[in-house]
């Protein structure tokens, strides 16, 4: 899971359904609440904390969609919608008033705990970069990266000799961490499609990356290799006071 035990709410009127859900997904270590309609929801949500809502289009009272607009308005909490096979119409207007995902049923539970993986994970690197935005400066392991300066230092405080592509690259892995990023977003991220630019570039300055800050470049722990994915930064990142 991307994060410890999250706490998820069900919320499903189908009685053999959502014990289905509760069941698995307890024995994958998620916290579990379920409600069976939008007023029982809503009084669940107040009450407790919840890192992800499962909703389901068809409820007694008010229906998912209109529920599923009225939490987007209130907060960022995950949404998953659960819709009737075949019903498209459910899914565009569903992703359309904010939900995250959706998932038609009958489904396989183990797809459902891929697509709640998947968008805890989004929000984690979202809430990263939300985090580090207007920051001076970036921790990782002792490391700082001055975003000001543009400058990297190692953990004994000595500056580390960088290019401008460089210092773009390993910021981009910084603001986004334990997230895979394909060659070709950070292109997009870092360089642009600027002429010349191309994916090859992308391993060449890692690997020059890798040569500064790894404690043994053949065997990376920092910046590791997803194979047809593309790079992940492993350390966790902080935001640093100008003065750290």
């Amino acid at each position: 899971m991307p994060m410890a035990t999250p706490n998820i709410l069900v919320v499903e009127d189908d009685r053999e359904t959502r014990t289905l859900i509760a069941k698995y997904l307890r024995t994958n270590s998620c916290n579990v609440t379920t409600a069976n309609d939008g007023r029982e929801m809503a009084r669940l949500m107040t009450d407790h904390r919840v890192d992800l809502l499962i909703l389901d289009v068809m409820l007694p009272g008010e229906d998912g969609l209109s529920l599923c607009r009225k939490v987007r308005a209130e907060s960022q909490t995950p949404i998953i919608m659960l819709t009737a096979r075949g019903e498209d119409v459910d899914r565009i207007l569903g992703l359309e008033m904010g939900a995250d995902d959706y998932l038609a049923k009958p489904f396989n539970p183990r797809e459902l705990l891929a697509r709640i993986n998947a968008v805890l994970r989004r929000q984690a690197a979202a809430q990263t970069v939300s985090a580090t935005n207007g920051a001076v400066a970036l921790g990782f392991l002792g490391w700082r990266i001055d975003l000001r300066l543009r400058e990297l230092r190692n953990p004994e405080g000595a500056r580390v000799a960088m290019t401008s592509a460089e210092f773009d690259l390993l910021r981009t892995f910084c603001e986004r961490p334990g997230r895979v990023l394909s060659r070709d977003s950070l292109l997009d991220l870092t360089q642009g499609r600027n002429a010349g630019s191309f994916e090859r570039s992308i391993d060449v300055l890692v690997s020059r990356i890798r040569r500064k800050i790894e404690p043994d470049p053949q065997e990376p722990v920092m910046i590791k290799t997803v194979r047809s994915g593309g790079y992940m930064f492993t350390p966790g990142v902080q935001a640093l006071a100008t003065d750290s």
